[in-house]
């Protein structure tokens, strides 16, 4: 079973770490030095070309959120514009209740925390942007919000799992995977389920379990040694186990929050 379940995004959270531990930037001073008010973020849809419904709401436990009294977002976008390329799909822009702005900066996601350099750059920015608009800036403390950001990212490590189930001599199939994916292997088909992105886990690992038995090959983990009915239930009794632990933390698999979180 242990060759099944697929660690790899969990060591590369586990790396980054270390090397942040090693090389990471020292501003303690700076982080100390914020102001205290907190405003909870409702923050809608940023500047996309998506439709309204594809664009993820922003959570206060992953994103560090300004608020903006005294602007409007469209006087501000054309300056945001050039943020949002800085900082790519995790920066966001809205307009919340009593026309405020919030921009916020998602800081965990699968390629680990924000650093403490960007977050800076990050606030740097808006507040010249608001600045320019006189509008006034209310902001989280950076130290407490990287902290809670690095505590969600050990949780999320130890909850970051796939599981593989390679079919040997099978021939590759146009299957419609309900909660799980399929690639062609040069002996076969592997079909892979990613647990924290995967919404109804127990449904979709069934669903993935009868879908390789019915491809007729060999069922097999990473290591090639065959999975029989009691090691696939063993793995399955797993991906309730792994739910049960992502819900503890907070997060439902498959949620807008874990798509994000997970991406």
């Amino acid at each position: 079973m242990a060759g099944v379940l697929v660690y790899n995004r969990v060591q590369e959270r586990a790396t980054r770490r270390e090397a942040e531990k090693a090389f990471g930037s020292k501003h303690a001073d700076v982080l100390l030095t914020d102001p205290v008010e907190r405003r909870e973020p409702t923050l809608e849809p940023a500047p996309s070309a998506k439709p309204r419904s594809a664009i993820p709401a922003s959570d206060p436990r992953i994103d560090y959120v300004l608020e903006l009294q005294g602007a409007s977002a469209g006087a501000v976008r054309p300056d945001w514009i050039s943020l949002q390329r800085r900082f790519g799909r995790r920066a966001l822009l809205s307009e919340g209740a009593g026309k405020r702005l919030h921009a916020a900066l998602q800081m965990v996601s699968r390629e680990g925390v924000v650093s403490e350099s960007d977050l800076l750059e990050f606030r740097s920015q808006v507040e010249t942007m608001a600045a320019a608009h006189r509008a006034s800036v209310s902001a989280p403390p950076m130290r407490e919000a990287l902290e809670a950001a690095q505590g969600l990212d050990r949780a999320c490590a130890d909850v970051d799992v796939q599981i593989a189930l390679h079919v040997l001599g099978a021939d590759e199939a146009n299957l419609e995977g309900e909660g799980f994916a399929v690639a062609p292997r040069a002996d076969g088909v592997t079909l892979l389920l990613d647990l924290p992105r995967t919404p109804n886990l127990a449904k979709s690992y069934a669903a993935m379990v009868k879908a390789a038995r019915e491809l007729g090959g060999r069922v097999v983990d990473d290591n090639g040694n065959q999975l029989d009915d009691r090691a696939l239930a063993a793995i399955g009794a797993e991906v309730e186990a792994l739910r049960t632990r992502l819900s503890e933390i907070g997060i439902e698999p498959g949620s807008p929050l874990a798509q994000r979180l997970f991406s």
